[in-house]
């Protein structure tokens, strides 16, 4: 167990809470709601959370029956005080409709890319790549502003959220339940099974020879995928050489 103790007082004060989330995120979030909780009890006046990360961010759809996590974390933190949130690069807009107080979500992007333009002398020899379908508006808007070409992944790595099968309304596999018994009266047409989706390999849509490769994605939360997607465009560099991957 953990216990807070404010050594200054904060009544009728604006107090801003800053946490973001780490590999330790439930421990994170419990401390922010913890620490907001003891502020609101204190009779601060406001209180204002600054989360760059906001956990469970992706979880924000509904997919078969499971639960809608990022709604629920919304909830917790409006529920423990919370009376304006600032974040960055919220994982989808709609985000912003599960919180009942003010949020701002600030864009990373012109540091970004006010960062390419320091860093890469030859910027306009790149390319941005989508690292998957669904972050294709992010990588389009990247290379307008840079006035590069841009390049889409598509393959095992991630499949596009919107496309993904959805079992609360789509009949279950046949090897998952078993056929039910045939009534008295038959059907005209049988129910047709649903085919179950086969993820195709690893493709790069778009071309990367003698370009620097600049990989785009809103969450880094694994290195294994990173690490795979680098190490594919490596291959196609093979026959290509001074190409680089950021």
């Amino acid at each position: 167990s953990s216990g807070i103790n404010a050594e200054y007082g904060n009544r009728g004060k604006e107090v801003f809470v800053i946490q973001s989330g780490s590999k330790r995120v439930n421990n994170d979030v419990f401390e922010m709601l913890n620490l907001v909780y003891a502020c609101k009890t204190s009779c601060a006046r406001r209180v204002i959370a600054v989360v760059p990360y906001l956990p469970y961010s992706q979880q924000c759809r509904m997919r078969r029956r499971a639960c809608i996590t990022s709604k629920l974390i919304a909830k917790m933190m409006c529920n423990a005080g919370i009376n304006h949130l600032i974040t960055m690069d919220l994982h989808q807009r709609e985000i912003h409709g599960f919180f009942d107080c003010s949020v701002d979500n600030l864009r990373s992007s012109p540091f970004l890319l006010q960062h390419i333009l320091d860093t890469i002398p030859d910027y306009k020899e790149s390319v941005i790549i989508a690292r998957h379908p669904s972050a294709t508006r992010r990588a389009t808007s990247y290379a307008e502003r840079l006035q590069v070409n841009f390049a889409v992944m598509h393959g095992e790595l991630k499949a596009e959220e919107e496309q993904e099968v959805d079992g609360r309304t789509s009949p279950p596999l046949p090897s998952v339940f078993p056929q039910p018994t045939p009534f008295a009266c038959s059907f005209p047409m049988p129910i047709p099974s649903i085919q179950q989706k086969i993820k195709p390999s690893l493709t790069l849509v778009g071309t990367v020879q003698d370009k620097v490769a600049i990989v785009l994605d809103d969450i880094i939360d694994d290195v294994e995928p990173w690490a795979l997607l680098a190490g594919f465009l490596k291959q196609q560099f093979s026959k290509v050489e001074g190409s680089e991957v950021i």
